[in-house]
């Protein structure tokens, strides 16, 4: 289990003040609350972590959303995972090797399985190495 000081430590420089996990899944991608009451959600395959609700009423709207749903569940994703690796083990999330936001793909070949507080700390800090450079927004 990862804690919001993990997330903070790895995160805090977006302005994310984690005080609670929500949610993951099986990529290691979390839902979490601000201290402002804002939720966000960290998706280590992208290198991001934005705000995606500013209350618990727009959060709770989003499980509506199927579009929401699909990039959250990521099925297609977690069966080739699942195919290629196995199932997840205790504290263990499926991650790919080279992010998307850097050009991986979601291939057999790309992927791995690693514990999610690495995984959290590697994606955070590679999202900072990027931040700020010219064009970069338009491949996050």
């Amino acid at each position: 289990m990862i804690t919001v000081d993990e997330i903070n430590d790895a995160w805090g420089w977006t302005g994310l003040h984690a005080v609670e996990v929500l949610g993951e899944n099986a990529f290691g991608n979390l839902i979490v609350r601000d201290d402002d009451g804002m939720y966000w959600r960290l998706s280590p395959q992208d290198l991001r972590c934005e705000p995606v609700a500013e209350d618990r009423a727009a959060l709770d709207a989003l499980s509506y959303n199927q579009e929401f749903l699909d990039g959250w569940y990521m099925p297609d994703q977690v069966r080739l995972a699942e195919t290629a690796l196995g199932p997840l083990t205790a504290g263990r999330k499926y991650c790919l090797r080279i992010p998307s936001a850097l050009g991986g793909h979601y291939g057999r070949d790309n992927l791995a399985m690693v514990p999610l507080h690495e995984l959290i700390r590697f994606s955070g800090e590679g999202a900072q190495q990027f931040d700020g450079l010219p064009g970069w927004d338009a491949f996050v």
